[in-house]
């Protein structure tokens, strides 16, 4: 069986999860809460780092969630649930996959036809979903200091160019311009479910849920202070900042001596948001492989879901807007579902050495 340390997995979850909360999610909480963009985003991650400590303390039984769910509802049930879990999954990797594309097409090759430009991302994935679980964890080791250095260059550059009494007056946009931000955003935060992927694939040690815990909220505090620069730098104009962290320091004096030097920790925060666009793939091919008892070779799984995630980004090119506010909007629920319900509901499943009474 793949293995992961428990120091990959802190990694991951303090520096590789929160990259994805920084592209567009940003203008989207300016849109509902303006000003109050840090409460709807601190409530998220509240919520998510207790989900975080649950599914550590799942991890205990030192089995995968795949082998609880047979014991509970038996072959046919299990694999049911996995098919299930396995659509969420894709489902929840299409915001991802389409942001990453507009950015790779705006920010960096603005000027090759759009296809041509993103199509290495699906060769990139097509590799990576093949390989083991265990080349995921050494790959969170490395993106480690990249994501570091990346993240404190841009809030070096940015920072002194913020004003931030722009964040006050406190409450400026009601409770409903916050719970409309919320909602909004829930398709930013499904880290809970995709730790359910990795359980049973790590040793548990001694304090490792609170370790998760802590790691996870305070990768969440590093994206609540970029959204406090982010929205202290553009004001009122940040609604329309739509890739907040490739513009964040476009306004440091330095540039116009040094050139663009910040693009150097654009590069760097890219490309850990490359490999984690691809952590929500991943856990729908092994949700996808164990529902068909992992018949077939990983690279099957691995091409056909990047190849029906490419026919989709092609697909919404144009429409992307409308897929935005489908999966922001009527469909917000099913996140809070999967990433919230589902992991509280999953200490109901029987270990795979109980009997079903």
């Amino acid at each position: 069986m793949s293995k992961i340390s428990p120091r990959q997995l802190l990694f991951f979850l303090a520096f590789v999860a929160p990259v994805g909360k920084i592209v567009l999610m940003p203008s989207q909480l300016v849109f509902y809460a303006k000003n109050d963009l840090l409460f709807p985003a601190l409530i998220h991650y509240a919520l998510q780092t207790g989900v975080v400590f649950l599914v550590m303390l799942l991890s205990r039984r030192n089995q995968t969630l795949f082998e609880m769910l047979r014991a509970t509802f038996g072959d046919v049930g299990g694999k049911i649930c996995c098919a299930i879990l396995g659509l969420f999954f894709f489902f929840s990797a299409l915001l991802p996959v389409l942001e990453q594309k507009l950015l790779v097409q705006s920010v960096f090759y603005d000027t090759l036809p759009s296809l041509l430009s993103f199509l290495p991302f699906f060769l990139f994935s097509a590799y990576l979903l093949s390989k083991p679980l265990s080349a995921y964890g050494r790959t969170w080791d490395l993106l480690m200091p990249v994501t570091l250095v990346g993240f404190l260059g841009l809030m070096i550059f940015s920072v002194g160019e913020a004003d931030f009494l722009a964040l006050l007056p406190v409450g400026a946009s009601g409770a409903s311009g916050i719970f409309r931000a919320t909602t909004s955003s829930s398709s930013w935060f499904f880290d809970g479910a995709l730790l359910l992927t990795f359980i049973g694939k790590f040793k548990y040690e001694k304090g490792l849920a609170w370790k998760s815990a802590l790691c996870y909220f305070l990768g969440g505090c590093a994206v609540l202070f970029f959204l406090a620069v982010f929205y202290a730098s553009f004001s009122d104009s940040a609604i329309f900042q739509t890739f907040a962290f490739a513009k964040i320091s476009k306004y440091f004096s330095g540039i116009t001596v040094l050139g663009r030097i910040d693009y150097l920790f654009i590069f760097l925060l890219s490309l850990t948001m490359a490999f984690y666009t691809v952590i929500p793939m991943r856990a729908c091919v092994s949700c996808f492989r164990e529902t068909f008892s992992h018949r077939g070779v990983p690279a099957l799984y691995a091409c056909t879901v990047s190849a029906v995630m490419l026919l989709l980004s092609v697909l919404f090119t144009s429409s992307f807007g409308t897929v935005r506010d489908a999966i922001t909007g009527p469909l917000f629920w099913i996140f809070p579902l999967f990433s919230g319900l589902l992991p509280c509901a999953c200490f109901l499943l029987r270990r795979s050495h109980e009997k079903k009474i």
